[in-house]
């Protein structure tokens, strides 16, 4: 199924690579990825000869009836790894879990640092909990990856993508094995996080923001719902001028009637 999924993303956006050469022909890596768009996690495993594991939630795999199951086999046959997200400190742990158990099998595990799309094009700093840990605990070199473009095939919320080349480059490993087994140290998990989030900066060449991406969605989401606030205020004073002068004109024509 990845082999017709792939074949058919290439053919319909012929994306184009560089680096593919940083791509281990065997044994375990870690593909740290910038994260634009949902489509991510699809186009990133076309280009590759190898199959890539990322993280998905596991409602995808449990969803009820006919969709459900056709997404569930969709979402297996390109090599996602249901997990259960349920509580912030459980959903990341079973991820560090799943994580090495890729890396301990000789495969590819594909993760974003950011935890989350970026809500604006922008690289957002990295969370130092998954990424890090796992290449600590397994010593399995991190290759950074830069995503380009796919953020303009599939923006959030729309359903339907559009017909256009993204782009990917693969950056050269980065090996951490001087921290290995030192994965309880956050500022260690904090360091490694950090360089690892410079390359993927220097590879897609986007605007770095040195807050949380979840954080910037909120702070977006906030400033919109004090924008919407602020309309619909807007609009209440106006009905209610309107409605102080209507009322002034109708004293008005009674008082020319009295007059008469």
């Amino acid at each position: 199924m990845k082999f017709s999924i792939g074949g058919s993303l290439k053919l319909a956006f012929r994306p184009w690579v560089e680096g593919l050469e940083n791509i281990p022909a065997e044994g375990p890596a870690i593909l740290a990825s910038n994260h634009l768009s949902f489509s991510d996690s699809f186009f990133l495993p076309a280009v590759l000869d190898r199959k890539v594991t990322f993280i998905a939630k596991a409602e995808y795999f449990t969803s009820p009836g006919v969709k459900g199951k056709l997404t569930a086999a969709f979402f297996k046959g390109v090599g996602q790894l249901p997990v259960d997200r349920s509580g912030a400190r459980g959903a990341g742990e079973a991820a560090i879990k799943s994580g090495i158990e890729v890396i301990e099998r000789g495969e590819l595990f594909g993760i974003y640092p950011e935890g989350t799309r970026s809500p604006d094009g922008r690289l957002y700093r990295g969370k130092p909990g998954g990424l890090a840990r796992v290449a600590l605990a397994t010593g399995a070199p991190v290759i950074p990856v830069a995503m380009i473009d796919t953020e303009k095939i599939q923006p959030p919320g729309k359903v339907v993508p559009k017909l256009m080349r993204p782009g990917i480059r693969i950056g050269k490993p980065l090996d951490f094995s001087r921290y290995q087994g030192m994965d309880g140290d956050r500022f260690i998990l904090r360091s490694v996080t950090d360089e690892v989030m410079y390359e993927i900066m220097k590879l897609s060449g986007q605007e770095y923001v040195d807050i949380y991406a979840t954080a910037a969605k909120r702070q977006i989401a906030d400033a919109e719902k004090a924008a919407k606030a602020a309309k619909d205020s807007a609009k209440d004073s106006a009905k209610a001028d309107k409605g102080d002068k209507g009322d002034k004109g109708d004293k008005g024509e009674q008082g020319v009637g009295g007059a008469e």
